[in-house]
């Protein structure tokens, strides 16, 4: 099983991940704030991620948007026949937990679908909740988190605001808190 599993979602200020429509236009807003930190070396910051997990939804629009995981393994949780374009790429349909037995990653990101979050969160798998708001309200949308999930308790770990306007809070979840 990795050692840490980090779900990771872009979210709107409301808590949605995409509109009614399922657009993501909006992940292109930003709102100047000049007290903010530079964005870090992203080429650093995902160095050190060994995995990705992913539903299809996420997987088809990553092909479409263009492939942001490089060469890093992904694992795309489906029971659909999807079309293999990379070889780092493996599909899996069977259960959460064993998958996660045979897993010999140190740092799993978690990146989608709210489906598949919520499971993970359901099944308490998740050690870190890393949130990046972008500054709008959508009103309405696919939410993150549903109505009458589970209450979970959250240590806040570090917050961030950046020039862009963007705000990444990161928290571990409540086992021990």
């Amino acid at each position: 099983m990795p050692s840490r599993i980090t779900l990771h979602m872009v979210t709107s200020l409301d808590g949605f991940i995409a509109t009614s429509d399922g657009s993501m236009d909006w992940f292109e807003f930003t709102s100047p704030y000049e007290r903010g930190v530079e964005e870090e070396d992203a080429a650093q910051f995902l160095s050190g991620i060994d995995c990705y997990i992913m539903g299809s939804h996420t997987y088809e629009l990553a092909r479409q948007v263009g492939w942001p995981y490089g060469d890093t393994p992904v694992i795309v949780l489906t029971g659909r026949k999807l079309p293999v374009t990379k070889e780092n790429v493996r599909f899996y349909s069977g259960e959460i937990p064993e998958l996660l037995k045979g897993l010999p990653y140190q740092n799993t990101y978690l990146v989608g679908g709210a489906k598949v979050c919520r499971e993970f969160l359901r099944l308490n798998l998740v050690d870190e909740l890393c949130l990046t708001t972008i500054p709008m309200l959508l009103g309405s949308g696919l939410p993150l988190f549903e109505s009458g999930s589970a209450q979970t308790r959250l240590a806040l770990k570090d917050c961030k605001a950046y020039k862009n306007g963007l705000v990444e809070t990161r928290y571990t979840i409540g086992k021990g808190l």
